[in-house]
C-alpha cells in the first residue's frame, strides 16, 4: 500500500513537473518579441482565431500560429478578435499582438466628401478615394430608398473607416450627421418635417449657386424674399439638375430652350421650391437657408471674380448684368 502511494506521488510530482514545464516553455514563447517594420495584416470578418494565427504566422507577426491558437483559448478570447487592417511594429510579443486585435486597435482611414454633390458623384467619388467597386456604392445606397428620396440625405464631411470598408456603414454615418444638424435646426426653430424639407432643398440650392462662404446667407434671402412674393426662383443650378435627372447627363452648356424645358425641378417654367434637394448639401448652407441674412436681396449675377453681384430691383440686376456681360468679353479679348 506504502509502495502504491509513493509511485502515485510520483506521478503526481511528474504532472506537476511537466505543467510546470510547459508553462514555462508557453510563456517564454509567448513572451518572446519580435521586430517589426510596419507590417500589415488584414483579418477578414468571421475569421477564427486559428486562421488569424495562420496569417500571422505567415506575415511573420508571430512565431507559431499553434502557440497564438493556445493563448487565445487560455486567456478566453478566441473569441473576441476583431476584424480590420492591422499595423503591426516595433518590439512585439505574442501577448501584446493578441491584446491589439482583441481590443480591435484596427487602421483608421479618412474619406472627404465635398459639398454639393449629387448622390451619384458622391458614391463614384468614394469608391475612387476608397479604392472600391463603384457596385457596392450602388447597391447600399439603394438600401436608403429611391434616388428621388434620397437626395440631400447625405452629409458633406470627413469620414473615418476601417477596412475592410463598408459602403453601408460609411453612408450610415453621413446619414445620421445630417439628420442631426437638421435635428438641431428643427429643435432652435420648431420646424415640422415639412419645413425641414423644405430646408434642405434650399439649401442645396445655396450649395450649387455659391462657393463663397460669406455668399450662402445672401443667396438664401434671395430664395426666401422671392418665395415670400410669389416670384419663380429661376436658378440655373434647378434646371441642370432636371436635365441631368430627365436625360442622365448634363453637357455643360445652359440654352434658352432648356429653361424653357418643363421638368419637376425647373424653377423657371414652376414656381416655389423644386420636387427634391438637387445636391447635397453641407451643415453651413443647411444653416444658412435657416438663418437667412436680414437684406432685401431678389437678385445675383456672376460678379466674374468668382463671387456673385447682388441687388433688390431689377434696374440694379440688369446692371450688375450688363457689368458682367463686358468683363466676359474683356476675358475673351
Amino acid at each position: 500500500m506504502f509502495k502504491r502511494w509513493s509511485w502515485l506521488k510520483k506521478g503526481v510530482l511528474c504532472c506537476m513537473m511537466l505543467i510546470l514545464v510547459l508553462a514555462v516553455y508557453g510563456w517564454q514563447v509567448t513572451q518572446q518579441t519580435l521586430l517589426l517594420q510596419q507590417q500589415q495584416v488584414l483579418i477578414p470578418a468571421g475569421s477564427s482565431s486559428v486562421s488569424i494565427g495562420q496569417r500571422l504566422a505567415q506575415q511573420q507577426v508571430i512565431s507559431s500560429a499553434q502557440h497564438f491558437r493556445w493563448l487565445t483559448r487560455l486567456t478566453a478570447k478566441a473569441t473576441s478578435l476583431k476584424p480590420g487592417l492591422y499595423i503591426f511594429e516595433g518590439e512585439l510579443s505574442m501577448w501584446d499582438v493578441l491584446n491589439i486585435i482583441s481590443k480591435g486597435e484596427v487602421q483608421q482611414f479618412k474619406v472627404t466628401i465635398p459639398e454639393g454633390l449629387r448622390c451619384t458623384e458622391m458614391i463614384q467619388l468614394l469608391a475612387k478615394r476608397t479604392q472600391t467597386e463603384v457596385k457596392q456604392w450602388q447597391e447600399a445606397l439603394l438600401e436608403f430608398g429611391d434616388i428621388q428620396d434620397i437626395e440631400g440625405l447625405f452629409l458633406p464631411e470627413t469620414y473615418q473607416y476601417t477596412q475592410p470598408i463598408s459602403a453601408k456603414r460609411v453612408l450610415q454615418q453621413m446619414h445620421r450627421a445630417r439628420a442631426q444638424v437638421e435635428a438641431d435646426l428643427a429643435a432652435e426653430l420648431g420646424w415640422s418635417e415639412v419645413q425641414i424639407r423644405a430646408n434642405r432643398i434650399m439649401a442645396s440650392i445655396i450649395e450649387k449657386e455659391t462657393a463663397l462662404p460669406h455668399e450662402r446667407v445672401w443667396v438664401s434671402a434671395a430664395i426666401h424674399n422671392r418665395l415670400r412674393l410669389g416670384m419663380p426662383l429661376q436658378m440655373d443650378p434647378t434646371v441642370i439638375y432636371g436635365i441631368y435627372r430627365t436625360q442622365g447627363s448634363f453637357s455643360g452648356n445652359l440654352r434658352r430652350q432648356d429653361l424653357r424645358s418643363d421638368s419637376p425641378w425647373n424653377t423657371y417654367t414652376r414656381s416655389g421650391l423644386p420636387l427634391s434637394p438637387i445636391a447635397n448639401p453641407g451643415a453651413a448652407s443647411l444653416r444658412a437657408a435657416a438663418y437667412p441674412a436680414d437684406v432685401d436681396y431678389l437678385y445675383f449675377v456672376a460678379d466674374g471674380t468668382g463671387g456673385h453681384a447682388f441687388a433688390a430691383t431689377l434696374a440694379q440686376h440688369n446692371a450688375n448684368v450688363r457689368q458682367w456681360i463686358q468683363i466676359e468679353r474683356n476675358k475673351a479679348n
